[in-house]
């Protein structure tokens, strides 16, 4: 909490208060990244907040919409939500000497600040072209470079993902993590309905590892979770559908996440690589968690060059597939 700014507005505070609430954390966080910082606001949550507006309307009688919203609901969430934004990092040139890591316009040389999507490139082709280039370096101005990063949080009425303020604020956002209670209930936690959930950054914010070993994850798991209402109503199965249903049950156990245990990526690469192959089908479901530590221990101390690899070159390399692939198959034959 040393670097937490928390505004509420509780439930017994007037529906004004808690209209303006989220506006003012989103003007403390616009400070920090106005002054070259990167802060996160969490919304919690905007039905609330909605809630809230709708009463205000309704007491100042403006013309009720859809559930009773005013027409400017859509208006309330975008104006708040795309106020989260990243600025762009302007650079001077610097004389060699200068001691600071960021500089202000005045220690500029000859007070040129560059700008733009290419300042870093336009920074050092100038620094280049020089008559002593190698007196100069390039540093970061101060106050430039912010961000500012939104993570709105909607609560749905029995789990109806379309009803008015989360289909708005879906098309606002770059995607969404849809939390089921009955997943959650069930022990999968973080309890994520991967159908539902969905980024339209895609795997563009994915290093390729992650990209290698995760591209079909997310559509399996959904096709495994139809499997598995469907095999509720039916006890004879083809041997393509088992396959399927004993393959998303053990990748539904290795995306559980024990809490306060974080996971390096590479392990995260290696443990996917591994159940997305097949190694993990013949391990019993209640075994699951056993096998994944057992296996993660025995590439640490026998074959630490694989992680090191792919953490090295954010990637599966041939040779370090083949590699990986071997030492799975040698810790399957040994584990019980």
């Amino acid at each position: 909490m040393d670097h937490t700014i928390v505004v509420i507005a509780a439930a017994d505070e007037s529906a004004a208060l808690q209209y303006i609430a989220p506006y003012a954390g989103c003007a403390i966080g616009e400070e920090f990244m106005e002054t070259g910082r990167d802060a996160l606001v969490i919304y919690d949550d905007l039905s609330k907040h909605a809630w809230a507006y709708r009463q205000v309307s309704l007491l100042l009688r403006r013309p009720p919409g859809r559930e009773a919203y005013p027409g400017d609901i859509f208006y309330l969430h975008s104006r708040l939500l795309e106020r989260a934004s990243r600025l762009a990092n302007k650079y001077v040139i610097v004389k060699k000497d200068f001691k600071e890591s960021l500089a202000a316009e005045k220690d500029a040389v000859g007070g040129r600040v560059f700008t733009g999507p290419r300042s870093g490139h336009d920074a050092e082709e100038a620094r280049k072209s020089l008559k002593n280039p190698d007196e100069h370096k390039i540093v970061k101005l101060a106050g430039s470079g912010g961000t500012l990063t939104a993570l709105p949080i909607i609560e749905t009425l029995l789990s109806d993902v379309s009803a008015y303020i989360p289909t708005n604020v879906i098309s606002i956002t770059d995607g969404q993590i849809y939390l089921v209670s009955n997943l959650f209930n069930a022990g999968i936690r973080p309890a994520v309905d991967v159908g539902i959930s969905v980024s339209r950054v895609g795997g563009a914010a994915q290093v390729k590892a992650m990209r290698q070993v995760a591209g079909k994850l997310r559509m399996d798991m959904a096709a495994y979770r139809e499997l598995a209402a469907f095999a509720l109503m039916s006890s004879d199965l083809d041997k393509a559908t088992q396959a399927q249903l004993t393959r998303g049950q053990r990748m539904q156990e290795i995306l559980k996440q024990p809490q306060y245990e974080p996971m390096s990526l590479e392990n995260q690469v290696i443990v996917l690589f591994a159940g997305t192959n097949g190694y993990a089908d013949n391990v019993p479901v209640e075994k699951m968690r056993k096998w994944e530590v057992e296996m993660l221990r025995y590439l640490s101390s026998s074959h630490p060059e694989l992680a090191k690899d792919i953490a090295a070159n954010m990637r599966i390399t041939e040779e370090n597939e083949k590699k990986l692939r071997e030492a799975l198959s040698a810790f399957q034959a040994t584990w019980q």
